[in-house]
């Protein structure tokens, strides 16, 4: 389990195609803090750590992985949203993120405004996930509440703060993102259809 509160930035600096598997090297300011075997959560992907060195750590998504996010997308160089599992004694800044990702969503808008930055995106809704205004949503891992809600898209506005910090400000129209839609709106629309 994740809060969708993004500890720091990590930055790809190998990936090495195993058969349908990709490994991905992460550098990072926790890589160091990390054990073998531990889950932290890749652009809102759960994943384990399977090896360390100085400095980084090695993630390996397989092919049903990077067929459902943007992990496939990633080149060397790339910055990655990281955070560790919710440690069950803390708060819970963000909302429950399970680190299982949807599906992707493309931006179709941008826009700068006085002080904050305004981000639209559309996903394909014949899978049946729904969003709601004022209701939480995980895009590439972070958290976020909607501001505009619509059938297959929806918006988001993000603070100074989430901008510098995570990789958002790399999001540009027509780049895919990973959503990981509200785990209760889940539960409620499945429900809902029955």
């Amino acid at each position: 389990m994740f809060t969708g509160i993004i500890e720091t930035l990590g930055k790809i600096t190998d990936l090495q195609q195993e058969k349908g598997n990709l490994n991905i090297t992460v550098e990072s300011a926790i890589s160091h803090e990390l054990k073998i075997d531990q889950s932290v959560a890749h652009n809102g992907v759960c994943l384990t750590v399977v090896a360390l060195a100085d400095g980084l750590h090695v993630v390996t998504a397989i092919e049903e992985t990077l067929n459902k996010t943007n992990l496939s997308q990633l080149k060397v160089g790339d910055p990655v949203n990281l955070e560790r599992c919710m440690q069950m004694n803390a708060r819970l800044d963000g909302h429950i993120v399970q680190g299982h990702v949807d599906q992707v969503a493309v931006c179709t808008a941008f826009k700068e405004l006085d002080g904050s930055w305004e981000y639209t995106f559309e996903y394909d809704a014949a899978s049946g996930n729904v969003t709601v205004e004022k209701g939480s949503i995980c895009v590439n891992g972070i958290s976020l509440t909607v501001v505009n809600s619509h059938a297959n898209s929806f918006s988001v506005a993000i603070i100074p703060y989430t901008f510098e910090h995570t990789n958002l400000h790399n999001v540009q129209v027509g780049s895919q993102v990973n959503l990981e839609f509200d785990i209760i709106g889940k539960y409620v629309a499945r429900l809902m259809h029955r």
